[in-house]
Order: C-alpha cells, then structure tokens, then sequence
C-alpha cells in the first residue's frame, strides 16, 4: 500500500469511529452481523464503460470498480446509479438511491462536465487545437468546483451514516511527449479540483470527514496508453477510448479497498 493509502486508511479509521461506527475493524454497527451497504454513483467511470459487455443503456459493465467492490465478502452493492455521460447535475438525479441504511457510497464525477472524451478527441485528432480546448476546459473548473461542493454535500444529507469514497481519475497516457505530458496535466487540474471541494464539502458538513479523496493516478503508473506494458485503458480507435478496460477498474478497486477500514475487505476479520 502507498504512503498515501497507508494514510487515508487511518483517516478512514477515525472517522468511522467518530461518526459512531464500531472501533474495532471500523465496521457499522448496523452491520456487524451481515454487510456494509454500498451504493455507487457517478459517471462512465463508475459504470465501468470499456470493461466489457454492457448491461444497460448507462454503459454499465460487470467489471466496473462497484461491481468488483461488490465482490468482497461484506461489501453489498445495494445499486449502481452510475450512467455514462452523467454530470453533476444527473447525478444529483442518482441520489433516490441512497437512505440512512447507506453505509458505503463511492462517487466518480466531474470529467464529464469538461466533455473530457471530446477533448481528448481533438488532441488525438487535431493535436494543434489541444492546447486552446485544454484552456477552455480549465477555465471552467472553479464552477465546477462549486457544483462538486453541493453535490458532496448533498450525498452526506442523503446518507448521513456512509463514509463517502470520492476518486479522481487517472492519467490517461504514457508521458513520452509534450502533447500528452499537457493531457495529464489537464486530469490534474481536474482531480486537485475535486480534491479542493472534497475539503470544501468537509468543512461544511455537520458530520465531519466522513468525505474523503482516493487518488488513483499511481494505480495505472505503467500501464496506460503508450505503455510497453499491458496497459488498462482502451486507446483509439475503440469506441470506449480513454475509458479503463477490466484490469483498470481491478486498479480502481484496489486503490479504494486501501482506503476502507481493513474489516470491509478482509475476509480473515471477524466483525463485532
């Protein structure tokens, strides 16, 4: 685990504990007996588009990161809201399918509202105007700061007893050149801006911390478009271009279990 896993999963810890959970393992009380209830929302990240065969008309995939969270023994995935194409407005949309027995909520959003694919379209294709759709993507960050504040916020009020997972995204390519080494500056900005109204919604909310930031950019170190090695993102000319395959949303899975208090994920731990 990373130094910064290793810390968001004491961070994890105490907050758990703080918001009244059960100390040992950090498991909810309400679950100790059965499982932590996890609902998942977001964008065509969180739907897991690129991973495979889809289930629905939102892009969805069995691979995606809920659907292989799901996987361990007492993580539940009560639903994933998740919808290619949402932005922060549409997910405020998938919020009906939280309540107060939500205990576990992920949250992937924000490319979406910076049309990330369509910019990546035109670097690929045109790369002379990257860098004038770079800016005009950026300069549109502080207003989305603002919506990702409410809309962490109002995930809290829908489900005031879950820990609330937020990711960034990761970087998309291999740094060999000028052009991509600009691309992934751009996810940067995205993701410092998401981490900035992670904190902003903190700061705010009545139940204290109970948001927290997963980075998940050295999770695909090595292994994205331009690799030598097996990358987990699908590159042009696949119609899920830029999106992760199956290994990409194993890596964003286990970046998030890192971050989860270790009785969610351990299946040696004995609940309380």
């Amino acid at each position: 685990m990373s130094a910064r896993g290793r810390l968001l999963s004491g961070l994890v810890t105490i907050v758990i504990a703080s918001a009244g959970f059960s100390t040992i393992g950090a498991v909810p009380a309400a679950a100790k007996s059965s499982t932590v209830q996890y609902v998942a929302l977001g964008d065509s990240y969180a739907a897991g588009q690129g991973g495979g065969q889809y289930l629905n008309s939102c892009l969805q995939t069995a691979a995606s990161y809920p659907e292989v969270l799901d996987s361990e023994k007492r993580i539940h995935l009560q639903a994933n809201a998740a919808c290619s194409g949402a932005e922060t407005s549409e997910v405020q949309d998938q919020l009906a399918a939280l309540n107060r027995g939500t205990r576990l909520v992920t949250l992937t959003v924000g490319a979406a509202n910076l049309n990330l694919t369509g910019l990546l379209t035109v670097c690929t294709q045109t790369p002379s105007d990257c860098q004038g759709e770079i800016n005009e993507r950026l300069a549109i960050l502080p207003a989305l700061r603002e919506d990702l504040t409410d809309l962490y916020a109002d995930v809290a009020d829908a489900a005031p007893k879950a820990l609330i997972v937020v990711t960034g995204y990761p970087h998309l390519f291999e740094p060999v050149n000028p052009l991509y080494r600009a691309i992934n500056a751009a996810i940067d900005q995205l993701n410092t801006t998401i981490e900035q109204a992670v904190d902003d919604a903190d700061a705010v909310d009545a139940t204290d911390d109970n948001i927290i930031y997963v980075d998940v950019t050295d999770a695909f170190v090595g292994h994205r478009i331009g690799s030598t090695t097996v990358s987990f993102i699908n590159a042009p000319p696949s119609p899920d271009a830029f999106h992760p395959n199956a290994l990409g949303y194993e890596a964003y899975a286990d970046a998030i279990s890192a971050a989860l208090a270790s009785a969610w994920v351990d299946k040696q731990e004995q609940l309380v």
